[in-house]
């Protein structure tokens, strides 16, 4: 590396006397315009530094002279958004469901409120849209384990459903394979009578035989007719909306083992009228009945 400076022959323009492998390095001065700027960037930053929140400290952090504090600014936001809101959350928490329906300002407050409540606790096991996956219904349709009326999504959203609260809804599907009720012939056979109920049996001989083993292990939750009753959160079996998969597979497995999915008790996590917000979202959402 040579220190002496030179011009160079091709451009003109004088060498910093650094050389790499035969190039050398011409000695351009940076635009005055970038200088300028670069110089008064330096100046803003001191003078953001002395003026408001900056350093980390030991303990704490520099205040700045301005006394600055973009958090104290958030909460007086949200204080002030609060304020705004208070009126309504009075009037959900000491209005009827049914009564809320009836008011639109209030409804579409409510459903606001219900929708942000549902995409924070809800949505993780229903999905974003509320259509459900495989051991998580689908709440935007029209069959419902517990009922679908306003009333009952909000007291099954309160209580849970097999869950901790003293009130939850309860309901237990035995496991007539895994407790030996049933041997997997008579599985195959209730299976086949259950997907004859929905039109799609392709075993007249094992859906007649699964007649009987329905009537006497089945009914008495299911119905007769397999139509489900939300008294014992029992699904009716006559439609094509199935919780863990509705092929003869699928069928077979649950009678198996029998199934039994927990839905936390809210009550306790959310305050009533955030439950009476998410009831009134799910209710809207196409399903309700």
């Amino acid at each position: 590396m040579s220190t002496e400076r030179e011009i160079d022959e091709h451009s003109g323009v004088e060498t910093t006397g650094h050389e790499w492998d035969g190039i050398k390095e011409l000695n351009h001065p940076l635009p005055r315009w970038w200088l300028w700027v670069w110089y008064a960037c330096i100046l803003f930053a001191i003078g953001y530094w002395i003026a408001y929140p900056a350093w980390p400290m030991l303990h704490g952090f520099t205040h700045g002279m301005l006394g600055y504090s973009q958090r104290q600014t958030v909460s007086n936001e949200i204080k002030a958004a609060r304020a705004g809101q208070i009126k309504y959350v009075d009037a959900i928490q000491s209005t009827a469901l049914a009564d809320i329906q009836k008011a639109p300002e209030l409804l579409t407050f409510a459903l606001t409120g219900g929708r942000i409540a549902f995409l924070n606790n809800c949505s993780g096991c229903h999905g974003h849209n509320a259509t459900g996956s495989p051991g998580f219904p689908n709440l935007a349709a029209d069959r419902w384990l517990w009922g679908g009326k306003l009333d009952d999504i909000y007291k099954t959203i309160r209580v849970g459903v097999r869950s901790t609260g003293k009130d939850t809804r309860q309901s237990q599907m035995p496991h007539f394979g895994s407790d030996k009720i049933l041997d997997s012939g008579q599985i195959g056979d209730v299976s086949e009578f259950v997907l004859s109920l929905s039109g799609r049996s392709k075993d007249p001989a094992a859906s007649d035989r699964g007649k009987q083993i329905f009537a006497d292990n089945c009914a008495a939750c299911h119905g007769a007719e397999g139509k489900g009753n939300a008294e014992f959160g029992a699904p009716d079996l006559t439609t094509s909306i199935w919780l863990y998969g509705g092929g003869k597979e699928d069928i077979a497995q649950s009678i198996f083992v029998g199934h039994g999915g927990v839905m936390p008790t809210w009550q306790g996590r959310l305050d009533d009228t955030t439950i009476k917000e998410l009831a009134l979202y799910v209710h809207s959402l196409g399903g309700g009945q």
